[in-house]
């Protein structure tokens, strides 16, 4: 248990020594935690058992799940449902380009088709806790900006984990795949009406009894986002899905938003563990062969997924500035398409060298779009004062 609480000390040491040159330096503390993920995982990795993998992994889905949970707090279902049809107008458009784009590098570079194909369908979102991470409250909260980027993200998620229950099938169209993917929806609209139901019958009258001890409604809503992430995920949908749904059902209650605020550090101190587990996991095996080619895409979809992100705004009837800004915010990798490649791995749909490009490819696009949307745009971790609006 001893060398168990020295290795959390070493890893919230390490991310803060780290954390702190950046501020020092004017960089943003996102890169810092994954900075020290890959200096300890030399170290890390060699420790015997399972304790620094699952304690890492349990860590970081805290805090996204969390992330997700107060990201719908403060998003009245109204809004939501009110940018829903260009939501997926944009997320089948925007996925569509980049499948073909990513598949038309990998396929030129050697890769055989199949492969490729599963890095396009890999690299198609964007990072939802990147996103959400570098969203200032107050256009979560207040603007349409918000609104329609966490109706993007929902789309994506939707669409990565039906992607992720194709792959685990096994086989391309398995007897059972049909029927797996269309129970999906009908388990979502059963947590969604039954989150609603239960937070106005069933957590309000609680919170009611409870409005004076602000640590309890703490605890309670809590209590209220983990549930519906548990039960999300025992349906075949994912965790941060249900956590989200939890949050908005949440969002109605006249305190969720005082809630969400206070509960800002403890994300915080989860989601750095997120980014150290980037830097962790980065696989370097295959760095000799992976590295030119993941660089290239990293670069590309940084590059040009705000370019037509932006486009397909201009085309849905927004304003130039609004939409170059919200495909700037949009412009990388998701986090699920690593959770996509190592699930076509296992399933053999790709070897390791391809799965060690795509993930290499899908980090170097989050850190870079990182870096631009901090030194571009108003975020919660700008590197200049005048960049910083929570």
């Amino acid at each position: 248990m001893g060398d168990y609480f020295t290795v959390i000390s070493l890893i919230v040491i390490g991310c803060g020594l780290l954390a702190w040159l950046t501020v020092v330096f004017r960089q943003p503390v996102i890169v810092a935690y994954f900075a020290a993920g890959l200096i300890l995982a030399p170290a890390l990795l060699r420790i015997e058992g399972e304790f620094v993998p699952t304690f890492v992994s349990i860590s970081s889905r805290l805090g996204i799940t969390l992330l997700l949970f107060m990201a719908g707090m403060v998003l009245h279902p109204d809004r939501i449902l009110k940018f829903f049809r260009t939501a997926l107008l944009m997320t089948a458009a925007g996925a569509l380009i980049t499948w073909m784009l990513v598949f038309a590098v990998l396929y030129v570079w050697g890769v055989e088709p199949l492969q490729s194909h599963i890095c396009g369908l890999a690299t198609m979102f964007s990072s939802t806790i990147l996103v959400v991470k570098l969203l200032p409250t107050t256009t979560l909260h207040q603007r349409r900006m918000g609104a329609l980027c966490i109706a993007i993200l929902i789309a994506e998620d939707l669409l990565a984990v039906v992607l992720i229950t194709l792959l685990r099938v096994g086989q391309a169209f398995g007897p059972d795949q049909p029927a797996a993917v269309a129970a999906l929806p009908l388990k979502a609209v059963f947590l969604i009406v039954a989150a609603f139901l239960g937070e106005r019958y069933v957590l309000r009258p609680m919170f009611r009894r409870a409005d004076r001890y602000p640590e309890v409604l703490i605890i309670l809503s809590l209590a209220w986002g983990l549930g519906a992430a548990a039960i999300a995920e025992k349906f075949g949908l994912s965790a941060e899905i249900g956590a989200f749904i939890g949050g908005v059902s949440l969002a109605r209650n006249k305190v969720a938003y005082v809630i969400a605020e206070q509960l800002k550090p403890l994300r915080d101190f989860f989601l750095m563990f997120f980014f150290f587990t980037l830097g962790l996991k980065l696989d370097l095996t295959h760095i000799g062969t992976a590295w030119m080619p993941a660089l290239a895409l990293g670069v590309l979809i940084v590059t040009l997924r705000p370019v037509y992100g932006s486009f397909l705004l201009r085309l849905a009837g927004e304003e130039r500035a609004f939409s170059r800004e919200t495909g700037l915010r949009l412009g990388q990798a998701s986090e699920f398409g690593l959770i996509v490649s190592a699930v076509a791995m296992e399933t053999g749909f790709l070897s390791s060298p391809v799965a060690a490009i795509i993930q290499i490819a899908i980090i170097v696009s989050m850190v870079l779009s990182s870096y631009v949307v901090t030194a571009r745009l108003p975020t919660p971790l700008g590197p200049r004062p005048q960049l910083q609006l929570d």
